[in-house]
């Protein structure tokens, strides 16, 4: 509940509107006792009951059906009032406590590191970012009714009742205990199934997209029965768990109705055989007695809600008050020159138990073109990653001027910095802005970056060239294509440092080769850091630092490298072996 009421709070904003849309729960409720009131009075005849006799008047049908129309008019036109201004600010209040919500969710969770998404699953999060924040929201509502309304209608209902009759009032109370506890019993019930349910949807979800991301796999292996059974087991499994939920939270009802019908039937005999009431005190008396055990019913449905959201904000909360592990210290300040070289000092680093690289130590210079190569799992990647700081390391220093990375925001720092990952990301937006990514460029500079990223030739083939839309992912261009819009999109920021992490592993020999000049004309006007497996991309490289299992092995250009290290002319002379017999003409 706390979890509840913490989401509702952290927008200041809705304590208002919660507050106001009590009201519109309280004038609900009175509207429906005004609504139960007026009966009374209509077939009042004459009455000893101080309540109805206060109000009531000897109200003649046949000679007044004006005024009886228009009084039950004039009724239901508030009870309608009422009816629509409650529900649309419970709507209101949910809606817009849902938007916050994941505004705050999808704000916070930018904000974390990299590892964070290691140990999340894409379908964990969206399911927690739109499933869970609606829930939360419909449970606050459920809230407001059950701990604010009910009372409130409880309490006021009672009164009346023991206005009209404190005798009859008494059997009220016989069926409280009968009421509480199946709500106690089955709370705990729905608590339990709804926790599991929750974590089962989350991994239906994962299930799900996973399947949806690799549907070129399924196929290409005919996995399509593999796919659907595992499917299938989330599947009933979901089902089964939501039977078992459906169960709980409606048996609460009949159980519930089951007495409160026999408390109404007693009420009836008694009154009508024991106290000798009169028709016009009975119908008041059973529709207050009605106003009170109706919210006592729905309680248990309300509290099965409130319950779901409870998980769910205990699932929100758990990602939300995960703090940053990378953050700007106090005094952080901007990174606005790069003036001489950046230097990695005994760097040691590692994802969970093993070290990823072990005292490493190397510097890059201004204007440097340096290429890192290695074997796989050599630790090529991780470098590239920490100097925008996705991670932190844990021993040594990176310093850029003479000053360690946490000296600068973060923001400045990834500023300076264009990157063109291995696997290179498009979104579904058109051609001119995934090039120009969210930066307000014109578009003869995007043309310009896309000419010089050798893209222009195949976007002007597109339908509507620049305004072209791509489909989700970039899926509906090749893989070279996507790669030659990531290397325009870094090289549309102009930034001091360019990083390229296997940037052609998708190209073709010509359309490397045209990358391959456009890195040799950026040489000396930025500083550029080249991670590649294809080593005709780093033949004119300043520096190349050779890896292997996180350790420096050697150092130097290509040439010092052919001779000192033995690791690297093997790997050279491979590579050459591989491209003279791609280039060997075929004979049949």
């Amino acid at each position: 509940m706390k979890l509840l009421l913490q989401a509702a709070i952290r927008n200041r904003k809705h304590l208002t509107l919660a507050i106001l849309t009590l009201f519109a729960l309280l004038f609900l409720t009175f509207s429906n006792q005004l609504e139960m009131f007026s009966l009374g009075i209509i077939t009042n005849r004459g009455t000893d009951n101080p309540i109805i006799e206060k109000f009531s008047f000897n109200f003649d049908l046949e000679k007044n059906i004006s005024i009886f129309i228009g009084f039950l008019v004039i009724v239901a036109c508030f009870k309608a009032f009422a009816l629509f201004i409650a529900r649309y600010m419970t709507q209101v209040l949910s809606i817009r406590i849902t938007r916050d919500l994941r505004e705050q969710f999808f704000q916070h969770i930018q904000s974390l590191p990299l590892s964070f998404y290691n140990e999340f699953n894409l379908g964990s999060l969206t399911s927690r970012a739109v499933g869970d924040a609606g829930q939360i929201a419909s449970s606050l509502n459920s809230m407001l009714i059950n701990y604010l309304q009910t009372p409130f209608t409880i309490v006021s209902s009672l009164l009346v009742c023991f206005g009209i009759s404190w005798q009859l009032s008494l059997i009220i109370f016989l069926g409280v205990p009968l009421i509480i506890f199946p709500i106690i019993f089955f709370t705990k019930k729905i608590k339990k199934v709804t926790r599991q349910l929750q974590k089962n949807q989350e991994r239906f979800t994962s299930v799900l997209l996973d399947f949806l991301s690799g549907i070129h796999t399924v196929k290409i292996y005919s996995m399509e029965q593999f796919s659907f059974r595992k499917y299938k087991e989330q599947n009933d499994q979901m089902a089964k768990l939501e039977m078992k939920n459906a169960k709980y939270s409606l048996l609460t009802r009949p159980v519930l109705h089951t007495v409160t019908t026999t408390c109404l039937v007693t009420v009836l005999l008694f009154g009508l055989y024991t106290l000798k009431m009169t028709v016009s005190q009975l119908i008041t008396f059973c529709g207050m007695l009605y106003l009170f055990y109706e919210p006592v019913k729905k309680f248990a449905e309300e509290n099965t809600n409130v319950q779901k959201g409870a998980i769910a904000a205990e699932r929100m909360f758990e990602v939300l008050n995960l703090e940053p592990k990378i953050f700007d210290r106090d005094g952080a300040r901007p990174l606005e020159t790069f003036e001489n070289q950046i230097e990695f000092k005994n760097v040691w680093f590692k994802y969970s138990d093993a070290w990823v690289l072990k005292d490493l130590s190397f510097t890059i210079k201004k204007g440097e073109t340096v290429a890192i190569v290695g074997p796989t799992g050599a630790g090529k990647s991780t470098i590239v990653q920490l100097l925008p700081r996705l991670y932190d390391i844990q021993k040594g220093d990176i310093l850029i001027d003479e000053c360690p990375l946490k000296e600068f925001t973060q923001k400045s720092l990834r500023d300076q910095m264009a990157f063109v990952p291995q696997k290179p990301f498009l979104f579904f937006d058109t051609v001119a802005e995934n090039i120009a990514f969210g930066n307000s460029f014109s578009l003869a500079d995007v043309q310009a970056a896309a000419k010089m990223a050798h893209a222009h030739e195949f976007i002007e083939q597109l339908p509507d060239k620049y305004g072209t839309l791509l489909a989700e992912t970039g899926k509906n261009l090749s893989g070279g294509q996507q790669q030659r819009l990531a290397i325009a999109r870094a090289l549309m920021k102009k930034v001091p440092f360019l990083i390229m992490d296997e940037a052609t592993s998708s190209l073709d020999a010509v359309s490397e080769n045209k990358i391959k000049l456009a890195i040799e004309q950026l040489h000396g006007k930025v500083t550029q850091i080249i991670i590649a497996h294809r080593l005709s991309t780093i033949e004119h490289a300043d520096k190349i630092i050779y890896l292997d299992q996180g350790v420096k092995l050697a150092e130097g250009t290509k040439d010092e490298l052919l001779k000192n290290c033995p690791a690297f002319k093997v790997m050279w002379d491979t590579f050459h072996k591989i491209k003279q017999t791609e280039q060997a003409p075929q004979t049949i």
